[in-house]
């Protein structure tokens, strides 16, 4: 049985990856990016970097906290129980050769851990060999992960068959695929929407989902922008990204539940299979002839036991992969099927999973959520450079006058045409003019109710001139506010602290 308190325990630590996210040393949590998304991230250096405009590794370094800053090298990683890489033994020295541990004492670390990978080859250098199976590193690191990030810069769009090759790698994990479009502030806004449609298109051959992949625009990296145009867009999504990445910690537990259950489901599956094959064997003679029939006959076997045991197809491995893998086994000492295992794990997959996600909900209902802080995730949330400060509807918060009052003048102009009456138009006559707007019903709706203060039905001049600072705010690409912020409350409308004290004291 799968305690909650072993669950989260699995998912409370660090790593990122082109990068691999982390917490703590018994799991890899991961996210593929790049290094220049990932200096952007932590705001500093880290040991062992390298920078320059075309790939200058080609090794995977593991960015992880440690309270002494230093790098740990792949053949040591390997053989560290602390350390959650000890199945890369299996890709060799000259893999372990070009993968290490990058330490250091950075608050984002000790969230997430990092993983940084090589950058794709393209053109001539895709000859060259890595000296390893890189599909299969990735595929290693890609089950593991709980993001994947490719990163493509907006001049240079490429994808190579490396890319194309490094994307199959990661079939069977399309949810856990972003793009970032990173230096989109190089290109202006008609080269933009070319280089986004390009890239749209190139991903549709390569990811195969019905869903299409979520992009994110940006300048990630701390140079001034070249294009300005686009700078409200680039904010919004870089903020978006963000809090996508700080939300993995928080639902670590059930995503390390969700691999439980997927894994569960396999092993039963490849017990299936594996029975099957030994059963059909024959006892003496002719055993490598009747192999190799079953190797060559291994998809009539999947749709056979679909049939026999109800089983969905996706829940079976690679037919040619496992064919491949069954070359090297005698069938004749596969291990007989034991019923008992399967009930039991019928029986976790029926009850006890439903059982412990409520258990884990209500021990994560009790903590406070798990957010990952630090370097850019901390840079510019409060203050004047936070998202969205001192514009739309938090444009005159800090003033001291109301900021509705610098137009008000057009708008009393309008106001007057409308035919009030003992100061104030009705719900008619202000409909026609907001209709102008040409803003849904539903939009002006909203912003009637946050304009009538005094929920009279009508308005004066000043909840008129609300009302239409409120639809030139929703013009202008913002939202609006599901109550009316105090610095927006008409100054006829406001409450005078003073007075009411003095009210609510007096004896008469």
């Amino acid at each position: 049985e799968v305690k909650p308190a072993v669950v989260q325990r699995a998912v409370r630590g660090p790593q990122t990856g082109r990068s691999v996210v982390n917490r703590d040393n018994s799991n890899v949590l991961k996210l593929f990016l790049k290094i220049i998304l990932l200096l952007y991230l932590l705001e500093e250096d880290f040991p062992g970097m390298r920078i320059g405009p075309e790939p200058t590794t080609d090794g995977f370094i593991a960015v992880m906290y440690g309270e002494n800053e230093g790098v740990v090298p792949g053949n040591a990683l390997v053989v560290d129980p602390k350390k959650p890489f000890r199945k890369l033994n299996a890709f060799g020295n000259s893999f372990l050769n070009r993968f290490i541990c990058s330490q250091m004492p950075n608050q984002v670390l000790q969230s997430i851990s990092i993983i940084d990978t090589p950058g794709i080859l393209s053109g001539e250098k895709q000859r060259i060999s890595r000296g390893y199976d890189f599909s299969e590193v990735l595929r290693w690191f890609g089950e593991r992960v709980d993001r994947i990030i490719l990163l493509f810069d907006a001049h240079k769009l490429d994808i190579s068959d490396e890319f194309s090759e490094a994307i199959k790698a990661f079939k069977g994990q399309d949810d856990k695929i972003r793009v970032v479009l990173n230096k989109a502030d190089q290109v202006d806004t008609q080269q933009l929407m070319r280089v986004y449609g390009a890239l749209m298109w190139s991903l549709g051959k390569v990811i195969n989902t019905p869903e299409v992949v979520r992009v994110y625009l940006g300048s990630f990296w701390a140079k001034p922008l070249q294009n300005t145009e686009n700078r409200r867009l680039f904010e919004a999504e870089s903020q978006d990204l963000f809090r996508d990445i700080q939300s993995l910690p928080r639902n670590a537990a059930l995503r390390k539940l969700n691999d439980l259950i997927k894994r569960a489901r396999l092993a039963k599956v490849h017990a299936y299979i594996i029975s099957y094959l030994k059963k059909e064997m024959p006892s003496l003679f002719g055993r490598e002839k009747k192999k190799e029939e079953l190797i060559m006959r291994l998809p009539e076997i999947y749709t056979f036991l679909q049939r026999e045991h109800h089983i969905s197809p996706g829940d079976f491995p690679n037919v040619t992969k496992m064919q491949d893998m069954l070359q090297h086994y005698d069938f004749s000492k596969f291990p007989s099927l034991k019923m008992k295992l399967i009930e039991s794990v019928d029986k976790m997959l029926a009850t006890k999973i439903a059982v412990l996600m409520a258990m884990i909900r209500d021990e994560e209902s009790k903590q406070p959520p798990a957010m990952v802080s630090g370097g850019a995730f901390e840079g510019s949330h409060d203050g004047p450079f936070g998202q969205g400060y001192g514009e739309g509807i938090s444009a005159g918060a800090d003033a001291e006058d109301w900021i509705v009052s610098r137009d008000k003048h057009r708008y009393d102009e309008i106001f007057f045409t409308l035919m009030p009456v003992n100061g104030k138009i009705t719900g008619v006559n202000a409909k026609k003019e907001m209709m102008n707007s040409r803003l849904p019903n539903t939009v002006l709706g909203k912003i009637w109710k946050l304009a009538d203060c005094d929920h009279d039905g009508m308005l004066d001049d000043e909840e008129f001139a609300l009302a239409q600072h409120l639809i030139k705010i929703k013009l202008e690409g913002y939202e609006l506010p599901a109550e009316l912020p105090h610095h927006l409350v008409p100054p006829a409308h406001r409450k005078n602290p003073t007075a009411d004290a003095l009210y609510n004291h007096s004896e008469d």
